[in-house]
């Protein structure tokens, strides 16, 4: 009895069966205010016949597949209007007006540049009583706001502490556009302004830095909110904010890589029930279809094994969802051969619930695994921006080796040997050490392509690495001396925080195997984030080659879970290879 009570759930001894179902996969469409979900015909369900397809996402697998769109996966971007102004802040009208103040060094007070003081003139001196009312001190990220008197230009007056000048930097020019974010949500005006520091005024790449804070902090993610309606969920009323003195061209470049980190934090932030495989390869379709110069393959399971992708496989046969090799690429402007070839490989895993090697107990952070997709994640939310600036001269591919880590009969056990598609022979000694056999394959694809000069795979791939930098460092491991200095100097003009590691030959013997080629773990006692990045390096020949793990910056969730870490290094990188 108690046998066939268990006939609608998952069968008890799951080796038994050799039972083959109807196969599906999925893909889905997301709005801004609503969840949708649909399936479509393709890949394989093994021995599956009773599981509850509903769970995933509510929906039935012959619903009718819907045309997947970009906001599909991306947090939509805010519907504010965000626009440069040359309007005088003494004569403009409206709710807010938003007066930026550098930080007085001991001894010394505030000083207030000449446009911010003719503002202060024409209300009466209110900008200075706020300053002196409210002892503000102009500490960086601080604010203070004053209503005025009716009749008058402008409803609120609010000032907004940049730090001292001296010790200002991208990060510093982020805190200043997140504040203006903020208060735009609890001040709640429809119309609003914002001043530009001068004394010293901001270059352009900084302005850009804080116009892209302002835009991520005005852009909510409530896609998966039922009233996304309500005043606990809506998005600020702003209706547009007129950026006084600011950069025409930073502007426009802080909407694209702010609509790439949307992106990015939309697909790391989804649930893996919406986020699989087939709908990364959606976004892609999205990307491909919408930009100029962009193309599209997708290889499916039969592809995949055609080309003896093994390593990429034998992570993804336990899975219900079908693998999705992606490859996006953005072609030079212009057409003919260009002038750098770049591929950016990044890991896929839409949930990795740690294989028979399963994530377990206190710290696991199985809940938190719909993350290990942040590389992934980080090199579409790349493609996207790319697509939209452009650089000249740059030929870029964008690939994915996606799939889940998932437990049943099928799935890989520890000790299986597989092979992957440099024929080199790898030992499962873990199978939670997945990302880098997915990864081991897709390098292999993508140094293939030929005459690639360089190739940055990105990916959440080690908790040592978490232990040796902690949460807001990525470490970077590379072959090239010249190819580290350009991404380390990306990552700084974007404020992205990433730290060189050693690629460290005295601890290469830790992956040989005794029966393979190499093993997928390194020895115990330290130094994993070391071994791994030694691991891919086995799969690249000739290519300068880097090796980002984001573990620890991939999610924040004191900032709101996903980031959106890694769009801005790689979208620079490719710029700086393109100048």
């Amino acid at each position: 009895g108690a046998f066939f009570a268990l006939s609608c759930a998952e069968p008890l001894f799951p080796a038994m069966y050799k039972l083959r179902s109807r196969v599906f996969s999925v893909s889905l469409l997301l709005s801004s205010n609503s969840v949708a979900q649909g399936y479509s015909l393709g890949g394989s369900l093994p021995h599956r016949f009773s599981r509850g397809v509903a769970l995933r996402g509510g929906a039935s697998p012959r619903a009718a597949a819907a045309g997947a769109q970009e906001a599909a996966t991306a947090v939509p971007l805010t519907s504010a209007s965000l626009a440069a102004s040359d309007a005088a802040a003494s004569d403009w009208t409206g709710d807010m007006m938003v007066v930026p103040v550098w930080e007085a060094k001991e001894g010394e007070s505030i000083a207030l540049g000449a446009e911010a003081a003719a503002l202060d003139a024409a209300l009466s001196g209110a900008v200075a009583d706020l300053i002196a009312d409210s002892e503000f001190k102009g500490k960086a990220g601080s604010s203070a706001v004053v209503s005025l008197p009716r009749g008058g230009n402008v409803r609120k007056v609010a000032v907004v502490g940049m730090g001292l000048s001296t010790d200002f930097k991208i990060s510093g020019a982020r805190k200043f556009g997140a504040t203006l974010a903020t208060l735009a949500t609890e001040q709640k005006p429809k119309q609003a302004a914002a001043l530009l520091p001068t004394g010293p005024a901001l270059a352009a790449d900084t302005q850009q830095a804080a116009f892209e804070a302002a835009m991520l902090g005005l852009s909510p993610d409530t896609r998966y909110k039922s009233d996304a309606d309500s005043d606990e969920n809506k998005p600020p009323p702003l209706q547009a904010l007129a950026l006084l003195g600011a950069d025409a061209g930073a502007l426009a470049r802080a909407r694209s890589f702010s609509a790439g980190v949307l992106l990015t934090r939309g697909l790391v932030a989804s649930p893996a029930n919406y986020a699989t495989p087939t709908s990364l390869a959606a976004c892609a379709k999205e990307i491909a279809d919408r930009f100029e110069g962009m193309t599209l393959t997708v290889l499916e399971r039969a592809e995949c094994e055609a080309r003896g992708m093994g390593a990429y496989l034998g992570v993804s046969q336990g899975a219900v969802e079908p693998p999705k090799f992606i490859h996006l690429c953005l072609s030079a402007p212009g057409g003919g051969k260009p002038a750098k070839k770049i591929a950016y490989v990044g890991k896929g895993l839409t949930f990795d619930s740690g294989g028979y090697n399963i994530k377990a107990g206190a710290g696991s952070m199985i809940e938190k695994m719909k993350f290990d997709m942040g590389g992934a994640g980080a090199v579409l939310g790349a493609a996207r921006t790319l697509a939209e600036v452009r650089p000249a001269g740059v030929e870029v591919h964008f690939i994915v080796a996606s799939c889940e880590n998932m437990v049943s009969a099928e799935a890989m056990r520890p000790g299986d040997i597989l092979t992957a598609s440099n024929k080199k022979t790898i030992e499962v000694l873990n199978t939670d050490a997945e990302g880098r056999l997915t990864l081991a394959d897709a390098l292999v694809y993508a140094e293939a392509l030929g005459e690639v000069d360089t190739i940055v795979d990105v990916a959440t791939l080690t908790g040592a690495c978490i232990v040796a930098l902690g949460p807001d460092y990525a470490g970077m491991w590379s072959s090239d001396e010249a190819l580290s200095k350009a991404l380390l100097d990306a990552a700084a003009s974007h404020g992205e925080l990433l730290w060189q590691m050693p690629l460290a030959p005295e601890y290469r013997e830790q992956i040989n195997s005794k029966i393979a080629d190499l093993a997928n773990l390194g020895a115990p006692g330290g130094g994993g984030s070391i071994t791994a990045a030694l691991f891919l390096n086995e799969f690249v020949k000739e290519s300068a080659w880097a090796h980002l793990d984001i573990a620890g910056p991939v999610w924040n969730d004191k900032a709101g879970g996903a980031t959106g870490y890694g769009v801005r290094t790689l979208a620079a990188y490719a710029e700086a290879v393109a100048a």
